[in-house]
């Protein structure tokens, strides 16, 4: 299932699955640094968000993966903390934020 899922088509459905009321009081830039795809970022404040292509200047936290394993925690075949736990998603900065993104996305 994952690997009909590529970066551009996540991209894509952010907006219609962005839930706003778990992003109550949350300010933050998410950069996902995608190893063999094009990175982007989330910036979510005031219970809105804008996604970007490319890299943000001072992410609060940046997520460093490949575009399989992005596709496959987003698809729900495989958990976010099993993959940092196994190698396959890095993170710098805020490291609290990641615990937030799931809830962030429906």
């Amino acid at each position: 299932m994952s690997q009909d899922i590529s970066v551009q088509r996540i991209f894509a459905k952010l907006a219609e699955r962005f839930n706003a009321e778990n992003a109550s009081g949350l300010e933050a830039v998410f950069q996902f640094a995608l190893e063999d795809a094009d990175s982007f970022y989330i910036d979510v404040r005031e219970q809105q968000f804008s996604a970007n292509w490319g890299e943000h200047k001072d992410p609060d936290i940046t997520l460093l993966l490949s575009e399989a394993t992005l596709a496959e925690v987003v698809s729900g075949e495989l958990d976010g903390m099993s993959a940092f736990l196994k190698g396959q998603l890095r993170a710098e900065g805020n490291l609290m934020l990641a615990t937030r993104l799931g809830k962030l996305f429906r």
